[in-house]
Parts: structure tokens; sequence; C-alpha cells
């Protein structure tokens, strides 16, 4: 049973990646995440304001699944197939994640600084949390797609504006996390 608890290795999850991909690509389905909110805001009725949200959202339930598989087994995963979810990381990022203020590095999986729910006391995470969505999904849906879309699908079927949004993504990162967030805190 301990087996259950460790990280599945490489070797495990990346076939079951690459097989779920194959029998999406095989059904001519494309992998993202990014346009269900597209399609539940539909469903709420986005489409009577917005030509954006005109479209058959029927046709997207199936990706609906996809999303409601993803929520339902990490909470799986989370609650019952994990004994310890803080990551190992270098003491040299912990001591520098620390005299940023960010006390719970190394000692949870993300930072309860911002994602605790002590974060909804103070004004300043709450509109860097807004402020942070709304740049994310603007940006998802500017590239056409989400990370996991263009990264997993889209290079799946060597799709060169995949492969430019993913070089883009990381590369937005990078530059958040070692030029910007440092000026932030």
């Amino acid at each position: 049973m301990e087996w259950i608890l460790d990280p599945w290795p490489w070797y495990v999850s990346g076939p079951l990646i690459a097989l779920t991909m194959f029998i999406l690509l095989y059904v001519g389905k494309n992998f993202g995440m990014s346009s269900n909110l597209r399609t539940l805001c539909t469903i709420c009725g986005a489409d009577k304001t917005c030509d954006f949200f005109c479209f058959d959202w029927k046709a997207q339930r199936w990706n609906l699944l996809v999303m409601a598989g993803a929520i339902i087994g990490g909470f799986i995963a989370a609650n019952y197939l994990s004994a310890d979810q803080v990551p190992d990381l270098n003491p040299h990022t912990v001591s520098q994640l620390q005299s940023l203020g960010f006390e719970s590095a190394g000692k949870s999986y993300v930072p309860t600084e911002l994602f605790g729910s002590e974060a909804f006391s103070d004004p300043a995470t709450i509109g860097l949390l807004l402020a942070g969505g709304l740049l994310v999904g603007f940006g998802a849906r500017y590239a056409g797609g989400c990370t996991s879309g263009h990264a997993i699908s889209g290079l799946s079927n060597l799709q060169l504006p995949s492969l430019i949004a993913t070089i883009g993504f990381f590369t937005g990162g990078l530059i958040m996390v070692h030029l910007i967030f440092p000026l932030i805190f």
C-alpha cells in the first residue's frame, strides 16, 4: 500500500498522458482546460451578451467531463493517495522564499500566505489574485488555449503555434518568478 502514497514515476504517468492524447486524437478531440470556462459561461447565459460565447456548447460536453474528472481525481489523489504533499525544495529556495515573507515555504504544498484562508482577509492579496487570474485568463484565451492545451495537445499534433505559445508561457513564468515577483514581495 505504501507505493500508492508515493508520486507516480514519469515512466508510468508519461505513458498514461500519451495514451490519453492518442485516444483524444483518434476520436478527433483536442485536450485543453481553459475552453471549459467559455463553455460554462455559455451554459450560464453569457451567449446573450457577447458573441464570443455564441457557439454550440453541447459539442463540448465531453470536455466538461474531463474537467470534472480532473477535479475529482485531484481530490482523490490529494486526500486518499498522498502521504506527504510537501515538495522537496532546495534549502536555498526555501530561505529565499522565507526572506520574502513566505514562512510556509518548504512546509506546505502551496504558500498559505497566498492560498490559505487568511489570504482573503488582506485586500492586497485579494487584488493580486484577481489581477493574476484576469491576466492568466486573458492570456490563455488570447493564445487560443491554456498551457495544458498547447503543451500537451498542440505539441502532440506538431502545431507551430502551440510551440510558440508554450515557449511564451514558460518565458512569461520565468520573467514573473525571477523579475516581477521579487518586486511585488
